[in-house]
């Protein structure tokens, strides 16, 4: 197993989200990640590749790391503009910037294994001008 998954996080955040360089998500990712409709390095670009059409200028910046063992958290800040559709938002041209974390398992080979990330999607959304309204009272969600 890679001795620094901490030094690979890194990487993968400064190549990978930041730099664009495809090429290292094919050294890092590992055949069975799970990504956007499938798993492996091409997976995980296609979700990359999707927020990019969002945000050409999305760029991270990572407040902290903690790596122990096969796992690494990073509490990350990301800014960018909105010229691309997101879901089902149309371009606005509007800056954004939130912060999530994302939670990393490296296989024994030293590779990414698992990808787990949460953000402040409600802020994204509400800085992207979309309202949105509670459910009506007496409403209640159903899960099938």
């Amino acid at each position: 197993m890679v001795t620094d998954v901490e030094a690979a996080a890194r990487r993968f955040i400064a190549d990978v989200w930041n730099a664009t360089r495809e090429e290292t998500a094919y050294e890092l990712v590992a055949e069975d990640c799970p990504g956007l409709g499938g798993t492996g390095p091409a997976a995980t670009l296609a979700w990359h590749r999707d927020r990019r059409a969002a945000f050409p200028d999305l760029r991270y910046k990572i407040v902290d790391v903690v790596a122990s063992g096969d796992r690494v958290a990073v509490h990350w800040r990301a800014a960018g503009t909105q010229a691309g559709q997101f879901g089902p938002v149309p371009p606005t041209g509007r800056v954004v910037s939130y912060s999530g974390a994302t939670f990393l398992r490296f296989d024994h080979s030293g590779r990414i294994a698992d990808v787990w990330s949460v953000n402040e999607l409600f802020q994204v959304l509400q800085q992207l001008g979309v309202e949105i309204f509670p459910p009506p009272p007496g409403l209640t969600a159903t899960v099938e």
